[in-house]
This record gives structure tokens, sequence and C-alpha cells, in this order.
């Protein structure tokens, strides 16, 4: 049997699941490792300290929902708007480089470079260059991190379409906007949709983790780290289940998002 025909069987069988069966899969295994974890809190009492159980840490969220929800829009927003201004920057960069070679040579090394820089060591930067009270060192922090990824798969998505084509269209007196919409467009949406489903994961964490370094006081990276180093564990695994509901929400967007747009078999 082929890799291809290997992977076509794979996407049948799992095709061919119930929908209850793939449905009712996560959950159970949620369900196991909760009563785990209940049983190695608050049964052995084996765990660290810093590792309440789950209860302890529901009666907080309960307690505080308010003032976690308060703190997850302003990580969330700091987030998405570095997403938006890193997916914009990258497909409009990608767009030079694909129409130009030079283009792509001056920025390869420029990519290259900000695909290697620790986001602790940029962030107080940042922090510092834009003020105490902004939340823009923040979201830079964020664009920084949601370009790469969208960059590089745009540019790559660019690069798809076959010369037999290009010169097809050509041929058939298509004008360069034609071709591009009928053509590269299309061939470059799905890697584009991907590089933003990637960087969506990419511009939370960045956002949380810029978050510990200076800034205005809140946020859920803030909030996690104060209460963490004062010994109030529960609310900080609080804060950590918010942060975790941003980061789902924006995985499960941008997922559905590039599912109704890409729809296609699997090749």
């Amino acid at each position: 049997m082929t890799l291809r025909h290997s992977r076509e069987a794979a996407y049948s069988g799992q095709a061919g699941l119930p929908t209850w069966v793939r449905f009712a899969a996560p959950v159970v295994v949620g369900i196991l490792l909760i009563a785990l974890w209940v049983l190695v809190v608050d049964v052995l009492k084996i765990a660290p300290r810093m590792v309440p159980g789950p209860a302890a840490i529901g009666t907080e969220l309960a307690l505080r929902i308010g003032i976690i929800r308060d703190d997850m829009l302003i990580t969330g927003a700091n987030a998405f708007i570095g997403l938006l201004a890193g997916a914009l920057l990258g497909i409009v960069l990608a767009g030079f480089a694909a129409a130009a070679r030079p283009i792509d040579g001056m920025f390869a090394p420029l990519v290259a470079a900000l695909a290697v820089v620790p986001i602790v060591a940029l962030t107080p930067i940042l922090n510092t260059m834009f003020g105490a009270s902004s939340q823009f060192g923040r979201q830079a922090v964020a664009a920084i991190a949601a370009f790469i990824p969208v960059y590089i798969n745009v540019l790559r998505g660019l690069r798809q379409t076959r010369p037999v084509h290009r010169d097809l269209l050509r041929a058939s007196g298509a004008t360069g906007w034609q071709t591009f919409r009928k053509l590269t467009l299309p061939t470059a949406l799905p890697y584009l949709l991907t590089g933003v489903r990637i960087a969506a994961s990419l511009a939370v964490i960045s956002a949380l983790v810029a978050e510990y370094f200076g800034g205005p006081a809140d946020g859920i990276g803030t909030a996690i780290a104060t209460y963490a180093k004062s010994g109030r564990a529960a609310l900080a695994w609080a804060y950590v289940a918010g942060a975790i509901a941003i980061g789902l929400l924006f995985f499960l967007v941008t997922s559905l998002l590039e599912r109704l747009v890409t729809r296609r078999s699997p090749v």
C-alpha cells in the first residue's frame, strides 16, 4: 500500500466513526484526567503545594468570575489586535516577496531573526519604550509572534501556482488582477488560513507572556504571576483556566474559519 493510499484509508476510517464517538472520546479522557487529579491532590495528598484540587479552583473561579472576565477581555483584546496586525503585515510583505526575488532576499534574514528572538527578552524593552500604562508593547509582541507563521505560509502559498496555469491564463488574455483573483489567491488561501490558525495560538501565548514583564497591572498573565507569588494557588489556577479559555476560543474560531473556507478533499 502506498503512502497516499495509507493516508486515504486513515481519513476514511476517521470519517467512518459515529459522531457521538468523536465527541465522547475527549469528554471521557477529560473526566478521567479530572478524576486522577482529585485522587492525587485531595485523596492521596501527594501533589505539590501549588497544585490545588479542581474543587478549590472552581470555587475561586465562581467567586471572582467578574474580575477574571475583565482580565480575559484585556488579554484577549491584546492578542486579537496583535494577531490582526501581524497577519496583515505578513500578507503584505509576503506579497512583495513573492513578486520580486530581491525583496525576498532582503526580507529572509529579517524574518529569520524575528523568528528566533526570545519573547522574554523583547517584552521588557517594548514595555519600557511605550510606557508602563500602555498596552501597545504587549500588542506589538503578539503581532511579531503572529507575523512569522502568516508570512511564511502566505509566501509559500503564493508560489504554489504552476507555470502552465499562469501561461494558460495569459494566453487567454487574462489581466494580472484576473490571474491573481482566479488562480493565485485561491491557491494561496489555504496556506493563509493555516498560518492564521497557527498565529492565533502564538498571539495568545505571547500576549500572556508579555504581561509578566511590566506594563499595566492588568491582564491574565499579570494576575497569574501576582497570585502565584503570594501563595494563592487556587486563584492563580483560576486565572490559568481563563487563559486556557482564551486560547481555545482563538483556536476554535480560526479552525472553523479554515474549515469553512477550504472545504476540500484530503490530498
